[in-house]
């Protein structure tokens, strides 16, 4: 096993928010190498393409060392396996994010035993935020910057510009 200490932060990400941000920079805190991995949920209709979510990621998390960015298709805990990490990183909200996370978790690890669940609470002031409430700001032209990063304003603007 890889002395690196490595943990993957799964998710949609459409797009990332500023609550992703303030995880992935705990996380960072914790371990030497944490990827940020975008899934290619077929079940959900994204704004943006994976290639488009990894790019506004890339822009917003290039100040912190040992963060990379990569996506996966299929079950995480595969994913997980082939890049040898030994965690996953899952951001807590609010009490009814536990419910879900708390299941996941159960059958990650039945799944995938040697893999250690981190659960990672944002700053308070990111609890209420989602990716569905920017998007719906966004698309009726609300202020988002404060709840995306600069990268993440620009692609809002540029998609709903075109979708006009």
């Amino acid at each position: 096993m890889s002395s690196v200490k490595r943990a993957i932060y799964p998710g949609t990400f459409d797009p990332i928010t500023l609550g992703h941000i303030d995880i992935i920079e705990r996380a960072a805190f914790l371990f030497d190498e944490v990827v940020v991995t975008v899934a290619r949920n077929i079940g959900k209709n994204p704004l943006f393409t994976v290639e488009e979510r990894m790019e506004m990621i890339r822009e917003s998390v290039r100040h912190l060392p040992g963060v990379k960015v990569d996506n996966f298709n299929g079950l995480i805990v595969d994913y997980a396996k082939t890049t040898g990490a030994q965690a996953m990183i899952r951001g807590l909200r609010a009490m009814s994010d536990f419910e879900y996370e708390f299941q996941m978790a159960l059958v990650n690890r039945t799944l995938y035993p040697d893999m250690v669940q981190v659960f990672l609470m944002p700053h308070e002031a990111y609890t209420h935020l989602n990716s569905t409430v920017v998007r719906e700001v966004a698309s009726f032209g609300g202020d988002i910057s404060p709840f995306v990063s600069t990268a993440v304003v620009k692609k809002l603007k540029e998609k709903f510009e075109k979708k006009s």
